[in-house]
């Protein structure tokens, strides 16, 4: 029939179905027909033209000496009319005519073709589109129905997209036929076909959107290691370079800034902090607080992931960002918990019991295994100290440590003006839980260590920890070991 060719070939060109499938529909259509009329399809057969220009369905009947079954059976003498070579127990196909069938077999065959088209159809276009997830899309704004915003995808409505409420980004607002670049998030059949779900807030999109313009990102120069973001506020994106000579930030922000501008302008003006990536937990963090200027930051508890992060007082409110946006996204950035506090915060904090010695020798230690490393000799460079005691020290002419050391041990600290016994205290004790002595091999008297050229400036060392001492001393204050000195023999 070439009007069955002609349907064939329209559901081929403009359904995108393929020609197994199209044969499949309508082999199980006529199938369903004749099951409506005989009881059984078991036997039917359906067979199409080379071309696909005509189609017919037969009853498959076997040849029999008395038939018991008049669906499945035929007797000899009936079969011989239609073939002179056929026997008994052969089998013989007989042409079926389709107008014969009764008009709810033809109703059954219809719903069955609909059916099963429209499920190819969804088949279709979710093999289609299943690629397709986390891949960018533009729309255009058709309608809003509960808080749900669908739009048109541009193919002639064979997909329905929605951009779903959770999805949306609060800063954005739109009108009909509004021009809309989403991230297909997932897809869901539906009854008409298949349902394309959008995003607005995923961090994957502004990764499509500054991969679009960022080159380097494209030909692998530089690397998005992670981003986080809160969608319609602000973004922070964690970036590296695979080659030395190549500012991973500067590429990404761009010649004035452009580059980035684009992607602000795409989000409709979301904040975005593009910051330099490191595998040390603490410059990561440093870097991840941004765009606030961070003092120090201390490592609290490795396994847990806690961090301190200390900042000037100018820079507090900045660190923490409005209802604390900027310190929550810099901890999913680095996957750390980290803690902000100002340096007169953490002047109040007892930080000997939390920085590990480990921490502290990373800290103050020489082998450092970076020659850039510049090692902590000052008193104000000290982790938790208070910078009014460590000002009040300098300008008494004590500023490194171990200039502090000695005065303390000699009592000449108690009479500088605007220093209490409790200020001296917390200082002494920092640097005992946090400061290394090397130990002098060389001096030694009874059992106790000590170092100094003068006789009248001796200076005595803890024989366990290295840590200073005085004779008058019965216990190490810092490991506690118990001291017994003896008298020289004349």
């Amino acid at each position: 029939m070439s009007e069955m060719a002609e349907a064939i070939r329209q559901l081929i060109q403009e359904k995108g179905y393929s020609e197994d499938s199209v044969k499949t529909i309508i082999e199980n259509a006529l199938k369903a027909a004749y099951k409506r009329t005989y009881g059984t399809s078991d036997n039917a057969v359906v067979k199409f033209n080379d071309d696909m220009s005509d189609v017919s369905i037969y009853s498959r009947k076997t040849v029999v000496d008395g038939v018991y079954d008049p669906v499945t059976e035929i007797e000899l003498e009936d079969a011989k009319k239609l073939s002179d070579e056929v026997e008994l127990g052969d089998e013989i196909d007989i042409l079926e005519d389709p107008k014969s069938f009764d008009r709810s077999a033809v109703t059954t065959g219809k719903q069955t073709a609909h059916q099963e088209l429209n499920e190819s159809y969804r088949d279709t276009l979710y093999n289609e589109y299943k690629n397709k997830i986390g891949e960018i899309v533009v729309c255009y704004y058709q309608y809003e129905r509960n808080g749900d915003i669908y739009v048109d995808l541009g193919n002639a409505g064979k997909l329905e997209g929605v951009l779903p409420f959770k999805f949306q980004s609060p800063r954005e607002h739109y009108e009909k036929d509004d021009r809309i670049k989403a991230l297909i998030v997932n897809l869901r059949r539906i009854s008409t076909g298949l349902q394309v779900i959008l995003s607005r807030s995923d961090p994957e999109l502004v990764r499509s959107i500054i991969e679009m313009e960022v080159p380097e990102i494209a030909d692998g120069t530089i690397e998005i290691v992670k981003i986080v973001r809160d969608a319609g506020h602000r973004t922070k994106i964690a970036v590296s370079s695979n080659r030395e000579d190549v500012d991973p930030v500067g590429a990404c922000v761009g010649l004035k800034g452009v580059r980035i501008q684009n992607v602000i302008r795409e989000l409709l003006g979301e904040k975005i902090d593009v910051l330099k990536f490191d595998p040390d937990p603490a410059v990561f963090i440093k870097n991840a607080l941004s765009p606030a200027q961070v003092e120090r930051v201390f490592i609290l508890d490795q396994e847990k992931r806690q961090a301190l992060a200390i900042v000037e007082d100018s820079q507090f409110s900045l660190a923490i960002g409005k209802q604390g946006q900027n310190v929550r996204l810099a901890n999913k950035l680095c996957d750390w918990s980290i803690d902000v506090k100002t340096e007169e915060q953490a002047a109040e904090m007892d930080l000997s019991e939390s920085v590990t010695m480990q921490t502290a020798q990373n800290l103050f230690s020489d082998d450092t295994g970076d020659e850039d490393y510049d090692e902590i000799k000052t008193v104000a460079e000290l982790p938790g100290v208070d910078m009014r005691v460590a000002e009040i020290l300098k300008n008494a002419g004590i500023e490194d440590i171990e200039q502090f050391v000695e005065a303390y041990d000699n009592g000449g600290l108690k009479h500088i003006e605007g220093l209490t016994e409790s200020d001296l205290d917390g200082v002494d004790a920092i640097i005992k839980n946090t400061v290394e002595f090397v130990e002098d091999e060389n001096a030694s008297q009874n059992g106790v260590e000590k170092t100094g050229g003068d006789e009248d400036e001796e200076v005595y060392h803890c024989p366990e920890c290295g840590a200073v001492i005085t004779l008058d001393m019965t216990h190490c204050p810092k490991c506690g070991v118990e001291f017994e000195f003896k008298e020289d023999e004349e």
